[in-house]
């Protein structure tokens, strides 16, 4: 066969781009891109926002993951808060901009709704943000971890640690929407079983309530040891400022309160009161180390229990997907969740420990005592430790949970 010169010339051509197509794809494969679905604008910007996003870096950083040959990326956008936002937002992410894990999203009902595309594109959703049990019970799926925290721990840690404190009598001052009303209701049931009781509730209109005068008044009167709120956010925040100026002499126990919320508050207003978290910056050497790393990225803050969480799971999903191959990895969701069941995750936020078949990851629930400001020894030295829950009992009963995946 007769090769003539323009022949060879095109055929050395497309031998020459054949290797950096290749080289392309094989680039391609070997990229793995997280997504930080946060509140950058809103009520749970300083429990996520820009920090989680730092937090997510500071992860593959750690991991070295240019080391060994994979490209992470790292990218951010605001939920504002409304489900069909956050839906938008990770369906695009998912579809047309190739991102294969969303982490953070602080709102439940944003979190739910993110669970269900994570499962209906087999994409990875490691959530850190929202608090319902419910991601992890009856709308469980093989596509999610839920990391940090959740209403059952919080409630079990607080309500049933401060009974067996001395704390025996309660009065719920209660955001009066799903997330308040399950906190009472769980931490009721744990004050219950430890023998403790409740004088009585008073539920607030939410959104847009900023005067707690009459449910402060209330609650004082009721005679009750321990006054919950079962709130957060600015809510908490105005309901233990206002506590203070009044002189309330009752132990206020918040049901879900950030290091970021104590902040806002000062030692001043917040001394005394009891929170519940599963990461303090201040708990030990390890801690302390990747405070001290995150410090560049996010200059004069500590990172809250959800940012912590986010740089943990982000770690953990690397782990796993370069234990699997990381093409295999961004090509199916489950199995990699599935393989992060299958290892036990180690980091500097909370330590050593595993993925529940349900998908929740097994941390210790610690419960603090805010400082007196003369004991506080500089900024962010916040928290006194009183009492710990171990991560084996921290969290709802396999067999109470109602997942699917669960094996009966």
């Amino acid at each position: 066969m007769k090769i003539s010169r323009r022949s060879l010339i095109a055929t050395s051509a497309a031998a020459s781009v054949l290797p950096a197509l290749r080289a392309r794809a094989q680039n391609q494969n070997q990229t793995i891109k997280l997504g930080v679905l946060t509140d950058l604008s809103g009520p749970y910007s300083d429990v996520g926002g820009k920090v989680s996003t730092a937090c997510a870096q500071l992860a593959a950083d750690d991991f070295g993951a240019s080391g060994k040959g994979i490209n992470v990326q790292v990218i951010q956008a605001d939920h504002q808060n409304k489900p069909d936002v956050g839906t938008s937002i990770a369906r695009q992410w998912f579809d047309n901009q190739g991102v294969d894990v969303i982490l953070d999203v602080p709102n439940s009902g944003v979190g739910l709704a993110v669970a269900g595309i994570a499962k209906e594109k087999n994409k990875v959703y490691i959530n850190t943000g929202s608090a319902t049990s419910d991601l992890t019970g009856p709308n469980c799926t093989p596509n999610t971890v839920h990391w940090s925290y959740d209403t059952y721990m919080l409630a079990k840690s607080t309500g049933g640690s401060i009974v067996k404190s001395g704390g025996t009598s309660w009065y719920f001052v209660t955001a009066n929407y799903t997330f308040g009303q399950i906190l009472e209701r769980q931490t009721t049931e744990f004050i219950k079983a430890a023998g403790g009781k409740v004088l009585g509730s008073n539920t607030y209109p939410f959104p847009g309530t900023t005067d707690f005068s009459s449910q402060l008044v209330a609650a004082q009167s009721s005679g009750a040891k321990v006054l919950g709120l079962a709130s957060a956010g600015a809510d908490t925040i105005n309901q233990v400022k206002q506590a203070h100026e009044f002189g309330l002499q009752m132990t206020i126990a918040g049901l879900l309160v950030f290091i970021s919320d104590v902040h806002a508050m000062s030692l001043e207003d917040a001394q005394g009161l009891r929170v519940t978290s599963s990461f303090y910056w201040d708990l030990n050497d390890r801690t302390r180390a990747f405070s001290k790393r995150l410090e560049p990225k996010a200059p004069n803050v500590r990172a809250t229990m959800v940012q912590a969480g986010v740089y943990a799971g982000a770690l953990h999903y690397l782990k796993a997907a370069t234990e699997m191959g990381v093409a295999q990895a961004k090509k199916d969701g489950a199995a990699t969740v599935a393989q992060m069941k299958k290892m036990p995750f180690d980091d500097d936020c909370f330590g050593t420990g595993k993925i529940r078949e349900d998908g929740v990851a097994l941390v210790n629930a610690y419960l603090f005592e805010v400082k007196k400001p003369s004991e506080s020894k500089g900024p962010w030295d916040y928290y006194r430790q009183i009492a710990m829950t171990p991560a084996d009992q921290a969290f709802m009963p396999l067999n109470q949970t109602q997942c699917s995946l669960v094996k009966a």
